[in-house]
């Protein structure tokens, strides 16, 4: 949508006369460290000023160098210095933007031996020293968790309540390695900490992500129901 007209922009502003829209993005790079394309930014920003929309998200990796896109979510290393980093990268897409962000933690592969914190950590540092908010990924959590063997309950419990704004639920390839494919559906494991999420946080806005082997709508609306459900049930217990 980060054209000047044409077909994408008109449906988009289609669906935005009816709709709020969230954009949500996978190319900012804010974990790059040679700084953020001024171009993308401008082109983002104008989008921005064109739909209004709730809130413009990205994911916290790098995606590429030297002008190269490679078009994947790139991992970060949890250190001091890839925090700096990233917080100047953030201060200065918020101040472009003239909003505050959403940046969402991605699913992991590979860690670094050098990290000194962990994710949540980072993610909660990051936070406070930007004012940016967080889409918190709760597959990509069960993702990570499983492939680095660290403590998904600990995770939720380490990311500050008042931060979270949208929360992303996803079906996952399990394996030696579990892969974020969001080619099925959600597991029972991702709803049991999506319920644990939404005690934590509260309301949040929720949506479930599906990229390959869509199945029949009525199976896509089920899934949903039980979104809404869990998310109710948590609303009864903390009121």
């Amino acid at each position: 949508f980060m054209v000047d007209g044409g077909r994408p922009l008109h449906t988009l502003d289609k669906v935005r006369e009816r709709h709020p829209v969230a954009m949500h993005g996978i190319s900012m790079s804010i974990g790059g460290a040679q700084g953020l394309n001024a171009d993308y930014l401008a082109r983002l920003k104008q989008l921005a000023d064109r739909i209004e929309p709730l809130w413009v998200s990205d994911h916290l990796c790098w995606t590429g160098i030297d002008g190269h896109n490679s078009h994947d979510l790139l991992p970060l290393p949890y250190t001091q210095e890839a925090l700096d980093i990233v917080c100047a990268n953030i201060a200065q897409a918020q101040d472009v933007l003239g909003r505050v962000m959403l940046f969402e933690n991605p699913s992991s592969y590979v860690s670094f031996p050098d990290a000194d914190m962990a994710e949540w950590e980072f993610l909660a540092a990051m936070a406070a020293r930007t004012g940016c908010y967080l889409l918190l990924d709760v597959n990509n959590i069960y993702v990570s968790a499983i492939n680095h063997g660290f403590d998904a309950d600990a995770f939720l419990a380490g990311i500050p309540v008042d931060r979270v704004r949208q929360i992303h639920l996803a079906g996952h390839t399990p394996g030696d390695i579990v892969i974020d494919t969001h080619d099925r559906a959600v597991c029972e494991d991702v709803w049991s900490l999506y319920a644990k999420a939404c005690a934590r946080f509260g309301p949040c806005a929720t949506m479930i992500e599906r990229d390959d082997d869509i199945p029949p709508l009525q199976d896509l609306l089920d899934e949903l129901a039980i979104a809404r459900d869990i998310a109710a049930a948590q609303e009864r217990v903390a009121a």
